[in-house]
């Protein structure tokens, strides 16, 4: 298996960021833009803490994600969110993400981190910039 995927490991690379870029696009545009309109959201603004806040670094930094610019401190940054997000709103709860709702933040957490470290990938304007 290893022999198969090595020569794809790159462009893996580069999915992983763009999918996890657009996941967490989402929550932005959702928050910030409302769409989707999402009910839980409907009373978020910039100036609401935390979701306000969390909602304009999902939008600019997975805009910037997106497109692999910046890719490492943006990525970092969001590392950084979704720890606060799942310390703040789920931890609390349970001990137990599954319980507590929170494995999505720690998954975007440790997804975030890992990019973090590995870059880009080749499909990305650091990749264009030679900073991947």
């Amino acid at each position: 298996m290893e022999d198969f995927m090595k020569p794809w490991r790159a462009q893996l690379l580069s999915i992983l960021r763009i999918v996890s870029a657009l996941c967490i696009l989402q929550f932005g545009t959702a928050k910030i833009l409302k769409f989707p309109v999402v009910p839980m959201f409907k009373d978020v603004t910039l100036t609401t803490w935390p979701s306000g806040y969390a909602g304009i670094l999902e939008l600019v930094l997975g805009a910037l994600l997106l497109i692999g610019l910046f890719t490492r401190p943006a990525a970092f940054i969001l590392a950084g969110e979704m720890a606060f997000a799942y310390f703040l709103g789920h931890a609390g709860r349970d001990m137990f993400p599954i319980l507590n709702q929170g494995t999505l933040a720690i998954m975007f957490c440790f997804t975030f981190l890992y990019l973090s470290a590995a870059g880009a990938g080749p499909w990305s304007v650091d990749a264009g910039r030679g900073k991947a």
